[in-house]
């Protein structure tokens, strides 16, 4: 009996044993299942917003024209005894690869200005490999945004996101061209906001991700967990050439405003308020009896300008901007490009150790960016580029009179109106049509066909002229 105690006693405490432990397996089993199923639909979910976004992005191809560089030995006395005067520098054809993001269904495309400047060709390949030949609407260099367009309608559009409320930390998707593999989707996070000062553009205040961004992804798509177009991505940091985890893209609300204003006004329509600024250091806070360093200091102010006729003056610290706090000269650039000029905006100052409350009417920024025409056209106005015609221009051409047209500033060599137009003339009207800007002035020339004559009205000299540029 003693025996048959001892046995069932190890028995007891075997299956006790095993009470406690099964509900620890049944727990790391169900842990287990649950990480699959939650990594499971974070693939799909994934999945699911590439495929929305794929078709809105496109490959972009361009052609440009260089000259080979002249080699030093060819002005040599000695050389040129033996071999005569050397041949001009030869041209040829460079190629550039870049992405886009389709912007409209009517065929509107948004690029980086760096992708497509100096194009002489623009070539646009859609997802579904169907090919188009594009044409520039506006560029901006200031922010590295350029607009163009092909001909279709019904395309796939990438929803607008508001840049505005992103936060670091955010899961994003990079999809572009790197290297020309077309439709390369990459993940990461928003690793920093507002990075502004690093020395790409006029007007910095990029989204930094560790999405892999290489060469081709320019002008390509920075999308959101919703799917939601929240940047355009336009650079990389790195010394090698490629991809070192530190990309940057433009905010969707800087690229939308921009966007906006190209394509209803026909160039890029700033806030101006008259000012330069710095930085408030330290010791500049001390000198002026500051408490702290928050704010941006007035180191001039443009005589007549908004600004001066607000009542500020140099040496004032902005410590807000329309209700918005202003510790950065970068943010506070753009915060006032943003404006749209005619609206009055309260402004908060300290002078002289008091906190002060300013009005003052925004104005427009009167140098604006070109906004040019490279003529991607197959007429005779091929490779004629024109910009808008603005007060100034018009003061400096000695024109008194308010004239709508559009302004000649660059004519190729190969164009058959070499010779005919000329820098600094006035477009005014296109085959009997006025062109009152630059949207109108391609759109009239874009319908006009390869062989035919084309009659011009235009002011050269503040004289009008009637002249006619023959098909070639």
């Amino acid at each position: 009996m003693k025996h048959v105690d001892k046995v069932s006693k190890k028995i007891i405490v075997i299956i006790l044993s095993l009470c406690l432990l099964v509900p620890s397996i049944i727990q790391a089993s169900t842990s287990e299942k649950d990480s699959t199923e939650i990594l499971t639909k974070f693939g799909e979910a994934m999945s699911r917003v590439a495929e929305r976004v794929k078709p809105a992005v496109v490959n972009i191809s361009t052609t440009r024209t260089v000259k080979a560089p002249r080699l030093p030995f060819l002005d040599d006395p000695m050389f040129r005894r033996f071999f005569g005067d050397p041949h001009t520098p030869q041209k040829r054809k460079v190629t550039n690869l870049g992405s886009g993001v389709i912007a409209a269904p009517d065929g509107y495309i948004l690029t980086n200005n760096h992708v497509i400047d100096g194009a002489e060709d623009i070539l646009v390949k859609l997802a579904d490999g169907r090919e188009y030949k594009g044409r520039p609407i506006g560029m901006d260099s200031r922010t590295d945004i350029a607009i163009i367009k092909i001909n279709e309608t019904n395309l796939p559009t990438v929803p607008w996101g508001d840049s505005d409320k992103l936060r670091v930390g955010e899961v994003v998707l990079a999809i572009g061209n790197p290297y020309g593999l077309s439709q390369t989707i990459t993940m990461g996070i928003i690793s920093a906001l507002g990075r502004s000062g690093i020395g790409i553009t006029d007007y910095e205040d990029f989204i930094q991700t560790d999405a892999a961004i290489n060469p081709g992804n320019s002008g390509g798509a920075l999308v959101n967990i919703k799917g939601e177009l929240i940047g355009i991505n336009t650079a990389i940091f790195s010394v090698t050439g490629g991809y070192q985890g530190i990309g940057f893209a433009i905010p969707s609300s800087m690229v939308k405003n921009v966007m906006d204003s190209i394509i209803n006004q026909g160039r890029v329509v700033r806030g101006w308020l008259g000012v330069q600024i710095q930085p408030l250091t330290p010791e500049l806070a001390k000198q002026l009896g500051l408490k702290d360093e928050s704010g941006v200091l007035l180191v001039d102010v443009v005589e007549g300008g908004p600004a001066e006729k607000g009542g500020l003056k140099r040496y004032d610290v902005i410590v807000e901007y329309d209700g918005k706090k202003t510790d950065n000269p970068f943010h506070f650039k753009n915060m006032v490009a943003s404006t749209k000029p005619g609206k009055a905006v309260e402004i908060k100052i300290i002078r002289n150790g008091n906190l002060l409350t300013a009005k003052v009417t925004i104005g427009e920024l009167p140098i604006e960016p070109q906004i040019v025409s490279p003529a991607q056209f197959e007429n005779s106005l091929r490779g004629v580029s024109v910009q808008e015609v603005t007060d100034e221009i018009l003061q400096k051409l000695g024109i008194t009179k308010k004239i709508k047209g559009v302004l000649v500033n660059n004519i190729e060599e190969d164009s058959p109106a070499l010779g005919i137009l000329a820098k600094g003339d006035i477009i005014m009207e296109v085959g009997r049509k006025p062109v009152a800007d630059v949207k109108e002035y391609n759109d009239v020339v874009s319908k006009i066909e390869k062989g035919q004559n084309i009659i011009l009205a235009i002011m050269r000299g503040g004289v009008p002229q009637v002249l006619t540029v023959p098909a070639r």
